[in-house]
């Protein structure tokens, strides 16, 4: 059925109940997605630049300070390392080496052009983040010490949307291998959790604006859902391998 269906040309109107009914329903729900993510995202950065969230921005990194010393993160010291670890999950050298090992994974595997579809879509993901930090240009919070280094500018959060970009990617990829639902839940969870546990991160330690996170995760979520969308166009038209089950979709 899924053979023939590939066949069918998009712009036939009559076929297209018998698509949203079989699989294009998860199809029009990434595009929404995706549609969604932009919307909220060209929304956030106007407010950002005509500086209507910087109240709201100064009071969230205010209340994650100590009243009486900025330079110290609310909770105990455990805490505070831990936000490091959790950053550095974020960082470009660890999702630079994390898509290596899955390229590399789906090269072995003979699935070469699904793992050149990984590397352009997290690659992608990085070119992009540079270019919008690059036009939007905004400085790191300077309203209390940064607990970690940073070089780059600020909007939008680069660990958060490459974050987003990289563990959405790789745990749809995952969960399309697996036959049961609650475990394809859990995957996508977790790959959802590592995203905002690396944003949340990047507040408390006073690097990043809340509003710079929030826009990383709006932008890179609906990148990482428009190269599901290609991923799916490329599978039925049999540009990219069937999943590991054998199924196009």
């Amino acid at each position: 059925m899924a053979e023939g269906l590939r066949k069918v040309p998009w712009w036939n109107i009559g076929a297209w109940p018998g698509r949203i009914g079989r699989h294009e329903f998860a199809t029009l729900l990434l595009v929404l997605a995706v549609a969604a993510g932009l919307w909220g995202f060209v929304e956030l950065a106007g407010e950002v630049a005509e500086g209507s969230t910087a109240t709201l921005d100064q009071t969230i990194l205010l209340l994650l300070r100590n009243p009486s010393d900025p330079a110290d993160p609310l909770g105990p010291r455990w805490l505070e390392q831990f936000a490091g670890d959790v950053t550095a999950l974020g960082s470009v050298s660890v999702l630079v080496l994390l898509t290596l090992a899955v390229v590399v994974f789906l090269y072995l595997q003979r699935k070469t052009h699904a793992a050149a579809l990984v590397l352009t879509a997290i690659g992608g993901g990085a070119l992009l983040s540079t270019l919008l930090k690059l036009g939007f240009g905004r400085p790191r919070p300077d309203l209390v010490p940064h607990v970690v280094e940073v070089h780059t500018l600020s909007f939008p959060s680069g660990h958060a949307m490459l974050a987003a970009v990289t563990y959405l990617t790789l745990g749809a990829l995952l969960a399309r291998t697996q036959p049961q639902a609650r475990v394809k839940a859990y995957v996508l969870l977790l790959a959802v959790l590592l995203t905002l546990l690396v944003g949340l991160s990047r507040v408390y330690l006073g690097v990043h604006w809340p509003t710079d996170v929030l826009a990383g995760w709006m932008i890179g979520a609906a990148w990482a859902m428009f190269c599901w969308l290609a991923a799916r166009w490329l599978q039925r038209r049999g540009k990219v391998e069937r999943d590991f089950n054998g199924n196009w979709n």
